[in-house]
């Protein structure tokens, strides 16, 4: 039976605070997309079809798998959480945190003020999100054999939600939890898309690669 595994980039810019200078791979986030192509190689996994959004860090991570040359789609980017974040802040009052720490209470804050309608003139709506990922996700479906698509953990997150009917705070829940490089794979039960994998390092869980199971 055909699926779609998701995969998340690799680390990016870790120290940007705006979306153009975070969008490249830390020499890590290239080291772990290496290994997480070895993996598949080694596993004789077969994915016919590759795609990627068309951000920098994930053509990055795809050429670093040593995947085919990917079909880029623009609908599979990932929500510009920095530009999110300074409007929260100058709407809001609301600090943009500088650690992970920070970001697990202001992610889900985001999101929900996001969603609520209360963040003016955001690149894009939440239900502008959900339809486009929606529509990225049908459209690939699961005809011509099983597909990868590297992507970015927001986008992730929006699609376990759409699979599972998650809430806007255990959307966030899951965004945060979702690591670099890590893969996460629908299989089609009925007429649904359904989760049966989710943030697997199969790549990273040696002990001497355990220091590159990174969040950000």
């Amino acid at each position: 039976m055909s699926h779609i595994t998701l995969v998340r980039h690799g680390q990016a810019n870790t120290a940007a605070r705006d979306e153009v200078n975070y969008d490249k791979l830390s020499d890590l986030g290239h080291q772990q997309a290496r290994w997480l192509g070895a993996h598949l190689r080694d596993t004789r996994a077969h994915y016919p079809r590759v795609y990627c959004g068309t951000l920098t860090r994930h053509v990055e991570t795809a050429s670093s798998m040593g995947l085919p040359e990917p079909v880029r789609d623009a609908r599979l980017n990932e929500i510009e959480y920095f530009t999110l974040a300074q409007l929260f802040h100058e709407q809001h009052g609301v600090a943009i945190p500088t650690d992970r720490e920070g970001f697990v209470d202001h992610l889900p804050r985001t999101f929900a003020a996001w969603a609520d309608g209360d963040i003016q003139d955001a690149p894009e709506s939440f239900e502008q999100f959900e339809t486009r990922v929606s529509d990225a996700l049908h459209e690939i479906g699961t005809e011509g054999g099983p597909a990868i698509v590297v992507t970015s953990g927001g986008l992730i997150s929006m699609v376990v939600r759409q699979a599972m009917g998650l809430d806007i705070p255990s959307m966030a829940r899951v965004a945060l939890a979702i690591m670099n490089t890590s893969m996460h794979r629908l299989h089609p039960i009925g007429a649904q898309l359904s989760p049966v994998l989710f943030n697997a390092t199969p790549h990273l869980e040696a002990p001497d690669r355990q220091f590159a199971q990174t969040h950000l």
